[in-house]
């Protein structure tokens, strides 16, 4: 172990990593297309073309990207210009939340596809919170629905 608690012992990926600053681009190239199963754009710059390797060597050792990301860059390549926020997994659509706030009481209502609130839809709780404060609010944990470091969420 290194002093960070880190093992000092290389893996594979580490090498072949290190290994790619020496490849010319001719050898880049080759890794790309056994990489992505497709030729590399005809202009890219060798720079690139090591970093979209290197991150593909990566993705490969940790599994792949994460499902939310996953899912992210699916919307993206779709065309789909709006962006999709997931409301809250526990509160089901005709939920109605109630804040106080500075002696005034408000009240938002769930939809399938966002939050009612005031006559005009929002994408998430969070554009409700921060329509109200003025601030930058996480909406679940504004309207109660998340507790602070870690709590779990309250089902509705």
């Amino acid at each position: 172990m290194n002093r960070k608690g880190r093992s000092s012992v290389k893996s594979p990926v580490t090498a072949d990593l290190a290994a790619l600053s020496g490849l010319d681009r001719e050898d880049l190239v080759a890794r790309w297309q056994a990489l992505y199963g497709v030729p590399p754009p005809r202009k890219i710059s060798r720079q690139l073309l090591l970093q979209a390797v290197a991150y593909r060597l990566q993705e490969q050792a940790s599994e792949g990207l994460k499902p939310a990301t996953r899912r992210y860059l699916e919307q993206v390549a779709s065309g789909d210009k709006r962006q999709k926020t997931a409301v809250l997994v526990s509160a089901k659509p005709g939920t109605r939340l109630l804040r106080e706030w500075r002696g005034v009481t408000y009240e938002a209502t769930v939809l399938d596809d966002g939050v009612l609130f005031q006559g005009r839809k929002y994408r998430s709780l969070s554009e409700v919170a921060r329509a109200i404060t003025g601030a930058r609010w996480s909406g679940p944990l504004f309207f109660g629905l998340k507790r602070k470091s870690g709590e779990k969420e309250k089902n509705l």
